[in-house]
């Protein structure tokens, strides 16, 4: 018999749960991202937003669009389009009553993109990303 809806592990984020509550969460993960260069660009309360514009209650849940601007810039200076896939986005969230921190894998989102320059940088904003969740305790 197969097994439909069956989750799979994720393959695109680096991910862990936490033992904080939400909005301490959301604070330490600001906090890592500057300790790492990232500055948030962009912070959107989707909880909110789907409450104003769809009038549904959803879980708390933000997503940050994180950019360190040296890697963003040597990232701009080697592939003019990448911007398309800029920045890098960091969420929060609240599930199930766990808190999560995840990052996406610039790796994996750059592997459409032939540019060996770009697989360097790449790894680099992932170590940095990875050590943004991996401080979120």
């Amino acid at each position: 018999m197969k097994t439909i809806n069956q989750k799979k592990p994720m393959q695109y984020g680096y991910s862990k749960q936490v033992a904080l509550p939400f909005t301490e969460a959301v604070t330490k993960t600001k906090d890592a991202l500057a300790v790492e260069g990232f500055g948030v660009l962009t912070e959107i309360n989707v909880a909110a937003t789907l409450k104003k514009k769809l009038d549904i209650n959803f879980n708390q849940y933000v997503i940050f669009g994180a950019c360190n601007p040296a890697f963003a810039h040597q990232a701009l200076e080697a592939e003019p389009e990448i911007g398309l896939l800029l920045p890098c986005n960091v969420i929060v969230y609240e599930r199930d009553g766990s808190v999560h921190v995840s990052a996406i894998l610039p790796t994996v989102a750059m592997q459409m993109v032939k540019n060996d320059s770009l697989h360097e940088i790449a790894t680099a904003v992932e170590a940095k990303l990875k050590t943004v969740v991996d401080a979120i305790a």
